[in-house]
């Protein structure tokens, strides 16, 4: 059976675990949560990075930073994991659904300001795939309306817009490291902080409330309750598992970019004879081979192909249902506009597996057994 998806491995991440257990320093922020930390830092050029124990907290923790009130709203693609909305929602906020663009899945960015109310606090832009929004449109309509910018970049991590890092364009950007995705401590995720002047709220809110990252730094003798906040620090092991595989960041990117290749280049008779559409990367957008999808005819068409693929021992799987169309959706959300593309487009999107040990051999035998299914079709 090949599997959708095998979480990475490096061979380095027990190894690293034991030595986290060997400093006697398990809990958060400890050696190899500064190393990530620090990693990333460097890799996107952002302020400050604050690991997270999942992408969903580090959206919480920028709505925090965001000061996201009941009766606000956050306007945002519906076509996206539901922790986008939540952190927003849970703040009090309503959630504003716009219409996606069918060529690449984002939130089109020509229906945002259309939906800007004075009652509208922020905008979530959710990189789809790894591959960027357009986020100098985003980011004029941002600041034209005083409007904060939280990007979802859960699964953009080593990619980027016009040679910028997604997660750094916006005022918050948020990263996920969850076993599906290119880099995994299981469970995981980032706050990217653009501003320094919002990082000191960021650790309060991160440690409880209290300023206890002050207190290990040496700059206050004892640490006391601040403000409201939670507990967000992952485990020093989890960070020790990751750190394993940001030390092999571009060898696991173009491992999952020479899959990606490969796909599209045995695909593209289907698509050239327009059976299946492939995916589009716009030019000025440099993704990270996190998925290959495929889009149908239909929603029809996509489930006989799911069940035909199990059948030659292949997972493959389709993606989000939109959020508007889900009971939380309806109750704490509205969608602005025509849904032209988002609930039509989601029913035709099929991701094929890809990880990082994902073989040419197996990658040939998927493509092969789709082009089986649409001769017999």
């Amino acid at each position: 059976m090949i599997n959708f998806n095998v979480p990475p491995y490096t061979g380095k991440e027990i190894e690293y675990m034991k030595e986290a257990v060997e400093n006697q320093k398990i809990c958060g922020d400890g050696p190899f949560t500064k190393k990530c930390s620090e990693w990333i830092e460097a890799q996107t050029g952002t302020a400050k990075c604050l690991l997270t124990t999942s992408c969903t907290h580090a959206t919480e923790l920028a709505a925090l930073l965001a000061d996201i009130k009941e009766g606000d709203e956050v306007i945002l693609p519906s076509y996206t994991f539901v922790s986008t909305a939540d952190a927003f929602v849970l703040r009090g906020a309503t959630a504003v659904f716009v219409d996606i663009r069918p060529d690449t899945m984002n939130i089109d960015e020509k229906l945002i300001e259309d939906a800007v109310t004075e009652r509208t606090r922020a905008i979530a832009p959710v990189h789809y795939a790894g591959v960027g929004c357009e986020m100098d449109t985003i980011m004029d309509i941002a600041k034209r309306h005083n409007l904060m910018v939280v990007e979802d970049a859960a699964q953009g991590i080593m990619a980027s817009y016009k040679g910028k890092a997604l997660g750094t364009f916006g005022d918050f950007g948020c990263f996920s490291f969850h076993e599906t995705k290119n880099f995994s401590m299981g469970e995981g995720g980032a706050l990217l902080i653009r501003d320094e002047k919002y990082i000191e709220n960021a650790e309060i809110y991160r440690e409880k409330g209290t300023d206890r990252s002050k207190y290990y730094r040496g700059q206050v003798d004892k640490y006391r309750w601040q403000n409201y906040g939670s507990s967000y620090l992952p485990s020093d092991m989890n960070a020790a598992y990751l750190y394993a595989q940001l030390e092999l960041a571009k060898e696991i990117t173009q491992a999952r970019m020479d899959r990606w290749n490969q796909y599209r280049g045995l695909l593209t008779p289907l698509a050239e004879a327009e059976k299946i559409e492939l995916p589009y990367i716009p030019e000025h957008c440099e993704h990270n081979a996190h998925m290959f999808y495929i889009k149908t005819r239909d929603m029809e068409e996509r489930s006989r192909l799911i069940d035909f693929l199990k059948k030659q021992d292949i997972l493959s799987v389709f993606h989000y249902v939109p959020l508007h169309s889900a009971p939380a959706g309806l109750k704490f959300g509205r969608f602005h506009g025509e849904d032209k593309y988002t609930t039509k487009e989601s029913e035709r999107l099929l991701r094929l597996p890809m990880f990082y040990t994902l073989t040419a051999d197996e990658t040939e035998y998927i493509a092969e057994q789709v082009k089986a299914f649409y001769r017999n079709a």
